[in-house]
């Protein structure tokens, strides 16, 4: 709950600013992809402001997220590998335990079961 809160706290004044920035930024603006011609583009995209600036952020998340991805393989790598040894020991861990329940069963019913010569 405290963790909905704080996100509440930060999303709105966030979306308030975002907001207030398409507002003074609505008007168009033409981004020119032709370098050697630019008064007759060939290339050329009309879009409100605000667009470019949240295109460019967008952008900028997903080229960061990648980033911070990449860097951190070495450490999924080695959780991976960890997690794989953590199975093989589980498992080894219970057939040992298996291993031993059968074997006092096996002993505990060979010293309850009587024996016939020495009952009487």
């Amino acid at each position: 709950m405290l963790k909905r809160i704080i996100w509440l706290l930060i999303a709105f004044p966030a979306a308030a600013l975002l907001i207030t920035l398409a507002i003074a930024n609505r008007h168009s603006v033409r981004l020119v992809l032709d370098p050697f011609r630019p008064e007759t583009p060939v290339l050329s995209v009309v879009l409100p402001f605000y667009g470019f600036l949240f295109g460019a952020l967008l952008i900028g998340v997903v080229l960061g997220g990648a980033a911070t991805w990449l860097s951190q393989s070495r450490w999924r790598r080695t959780a991976r590998v960890r997690s794989g040894e953590a199975k093989r020991w589980r498992s080894e861990a219970d057939r040992l335990t298996r291993e031993r329940d059968a074997e006092v069963a096996s002993r505990a019913k060979a010293l309850a079961a009587p024996d016939k010569r020495n009952a009487a």
